[in-house]
């Protein structure tokens, strides 16, 4: 279940505070869970990689079992995509996820304060129209 607006605005909130209070702290915990769980999701996935290479070469040395083979290929195509996508997706050391905090270059707290208040006022704007509009 997603959180509501109004819960997703208290928790960018304690998040900046966290960020105020204890930047050192706060820098160690982000998306060290999820840059755990991509890198591990990477690991996995070269490993099937490798069986599937052993399917592929099993499936070519037994007679009249080519099937094995195309199974191999296609553990293969499906491990490289998860690695791939996991590869892709995990977040970059000091990048926290949803574009906010430290980016990671020179002058990079500035800029992401900066796109983080347009995106305050792009949703306030937003906010104001559907509430005009009495949605």
């Amino acid at each position: 279940m997603p959180l509501s607006e109004h819960e997703q605005r208290m928790l960018e909130q304690m998040e900046r505070a966290l960020y105020a209070e204890d930047p050192k702290f706060a820098t160690a915990l982000e998306g060290s869970g999820l840059r755990t769980y991509t890198r591990r999701r990477v690991y996995q996935a070269v490993a099937g990689f490798l069986v599937g290479i052993a399917l592929l070469m099993a499936g070519v040395m037994i007679p009249g079992q080519y099937w094995i083979s195309v199974v191999g290929f296609l553990v293969m195509l499906g491990c490289a995509a998860l690695a791939v996508t996991g590869w892709r997706k995990a977040p970059r050391p000091g990048a926290q996820p949803g574009g906010a905090g430290p980016a990671g270059g020179m002058g990079g707290r500035g800029q992401a304060r900066q796109r983080r208040t347009v995106m305050d006022r792009i949703e306030q704007r937003w906010q104001r129209r559907r509430d005009e509009q009495g949605h």
